[in-house]
């Protein structure tokens, strides 16, 4: 919907004053993250493309520049009886690093298969870390649970104003930085960044465009947008963690209904598309949630007005996840390729087709042997390799170069 069109109705909960308070309240405290041209996907665009580089914050995403305006905009009885959040990952460590600057005392919910280096990197931060569930809502309800009992404050990851005006600093960078931005491209989870970032950049430049994107798994906004309120999911499935959030905040939602102008979505093979071409083309690690914006680029170069700014909202990801997800991109550019082929029983032949396969150029990172299967002959064989590739072209002449040579490929 576009800015300056009735919403829901209610006024906005978030103002530019209320940004501009957040901004003073973060000065020293988070970093003014630089912009990044990238001159790939410029050329796909057809105008200059940048990076907002949350994932180089402290705590490697934008999740500090919340839970340390909510944080500091306590009272000093409320500080007292320390705070407390639910979190896989950012957030966590968001809260833990704000708490401990600001001198409270802090509890995290983290899900038992939480990733390793999260739990460790929030309890590092400063924060007490109790794993509980083995889904987030199970987490958060157990936070909950902990803040009627303690009294502790319950830091919500994105449905509160202070949260959201702290998110929108990242808007007034981007505009004060690239005075000329037409779109701002931002990944959405609960929505407490996009309207932020759209509230800021829309009060300072009301012509700028903001694009919000959802994976296509756990895309609850445009239902909600749709139906005029938030509408829960009943299931989300994603690799993206960072935006895999099933219902949205009924205070962000109020603001991206008004000032948002679309939400896309985007799929599995975007997001590990985009991840891969952020690894190798612009030299930075994001998690896959911060790589959505790049992703909706990807998938349509030419529906963006440039200047276009994508927030890279955060570089938190699992070095397994990292793999897997690379593994999945380089799949989906057909830079891998599984072949099965049958070749005769004897001395030799798999050394023979491994030969073939260098002389082709075609890198062999796994192979799999069969000999003893009711499917196969006397005298055969059945060999499946996995193969590293320079581009879906390379893909086809390996499969042909192999054919010529007399193997019979299966698949």
């Amino acid at each position: 919907m576009a800015a300056g069109t009735a919403g829901s109705g209610s006024a906005p909960s978030v103002t530019l004053d209320d940004v501009r308070r957040a901004q003073k309240t973060l000065t020293s405290v988070s970093r003014t993250t630089a912009l990044e041209g990238s001159r790939h996907l410029s050329s796909l665009v057809g105008s200059p493309v940048l990076f907002k580089c949350e994932n180089l914050q402290r705590t490697g995403s934008f999740k500090l520049r919340g839970a340390y305006a909510r944080i500091a905009g306590l009272s000093a009885g409320e500080r007292s009886r320390g705070v407390v959040a639910a979190s896989a990952g950012n957030h966590a460590q968001g809260v833990a690093l704000a708490a401990s600057l600001l001198g409270v005392a802090s509890t995290v919910f983290m899900p038992v298969g939480a990733p390793l280096p999260k739990v460790a990197a929030t309890r590092e931060y400063g924060a007490r870390v109790r794993l509980h569930g083995q889904v987030v809502d199970e987490t958060l309800h157990a936070a909950q649970v902990y803040a009627e009992e303690t009294g502790a404050v319950f830091i919500h990851p994105f449905d509160h104003p202070d949260v959201v005006a702290g998110q929108g600093t990242v808007g007034l960078e981007i505009v004060e930085q690239c005075p000329e931005v037409r779109t701002i491209v931002v990944g959405v989870g609960g929505g407490g960044l996009a309207a932020g970032i759209a509230v800021a950049a829309k009060a300072v430049r009301p012509g700028v465009r903001v694009v919000g994107v959802q994976a296509e798994g756990a895309a609850a906004y445009p239902p909600s947008l749709a139906a005029g309120h938030p509408v829960a999911l009943e299931q989300v499935s994603t690799m993206a963690d960072g935006i895999k959030v099933g219902r949205p905040g009924g205070v962000p939602f109020a603001l991206v209904e008004e000032y948002v102008d679309e939400v896309r979505t985007v799929s599995e093979n975007d997001l590990s598309s985009a991840l891969l071409l952020c690894l190798e083309r612009a030299k930075l690690v994001v998690e896959p949630a911060g790589a959505s914006p790049v992703a909706a680029l990807l998938h349509d170069p030419r529906g963006f007005e440039g200047p276009v700014v994508a927030v890279l909202s955060g570089g938190n990801v699992d070095p397994l996840v990292l793999q897997r997800t690379l593994r999945h991109g380089m799949a989906a550019a057909g830079r891998y390729l599984s072949l099965r082929l049958r070749l005769t029983d004897r001395p030799g032949a798999l050394a023979a087709l491994l030969r073939e396969l260098s002389e082709v150029d075609a890198n062999v990172l796994d192979v799999g042997h069969t000999r003893t299967d009711p499917r196969l002959g006397l005298d055969e064989a059945e060999v499946e390799v996995h193969l590293e590739t320079k581009g879906p072209e390379h893909c086809v002449d390996v499969a042909s170069s192999l054919r010529a040579a007399g193997y019979r490929v299966v698949s």
